[in-house]
């Protein structure tokens, strides 16, 4: 899905992209050559190289953020990709295009002035048309779907707790029936 079309944009008004976002083309290009969950070959394995290179292109695209400012969490980011791409995973443990497209919507008139994407530092108002997600592991984790997009890709766990996104919560325990007088019942035994 475009942006225009994700904003609801007209095609013909001109779409501004803030200058804090790096271009992450080469980034999906790179994410394509070893993300094997779209290809028929169940026994297919992404070459180490490959996967290398899918963390250094986002690490360098993290860092050029971090250049313009950003914080602790960006610089904790980056760190991440260089540890991963010292020793790429054998497949992309990430989260599909589907779970991206299920993420909670944040509207705009419901973010304040102070609020701010946690990875590019950006206020999500100074976009006119914010892009705004919120990740099901707390209701105060949202992020520029732009910023959070390409980590998902390559780790299913939120940046801020690392909670495993894909991790379904285990149901509580269903409360224990007691016997109506306490005793055991021999009979059905």
């Amino acid at each position: 899905m475009s942006y225009e079309v994700e904003h609801s944009i007209p095609k013909n008004e001109p779409v501004a992209q803030h200058s804090r976002r790096p271009d992450l083309s080469t980034f999906f290009s790179n994410l394509e050559l070893v993300n094997t969950s779209n290809t028929q070959n169940s026994n297919a394995i992404p070459m180490p190289a490959d996967m290398r290179a899918v963390f250094i292109t986002l690490s360098d695209a993290f860092r050029s953020m971090r250049q313009e400012g950003g914080g602790s969490l960006l610089d904790a980011l980056i760190e991440s990709l260089e540890a991963d791409a010292e020793r790429p995973p054998k497949e992309v443990r990430g989260v599909s295009d589907a779970f991206l497209d299920e993420l909670d919507r944040v509207p705009r008139k419901s973010l304040k002035e102070a609020d701010s994407c946690p990875i590019c530092g950006n206020p999500f108002l100074d976009d006119k048309y914010p892009l705004v997600v919120r990740l099901p592991c707390h209701r105060d984790h949202i992020f520029d779907l732009e910023c959070i997009a390409p980590w998902l890709k390559l780790h299913a766990t939120c940046p801020l707790d690392r909670k495993d996104l894909l991790k379904k919560e285990e149901p509580s325990p269903p409360p224990e029936d007691d016997e109506e007088d306490g005793e055991y019942d021999e009979m059905f035994a």
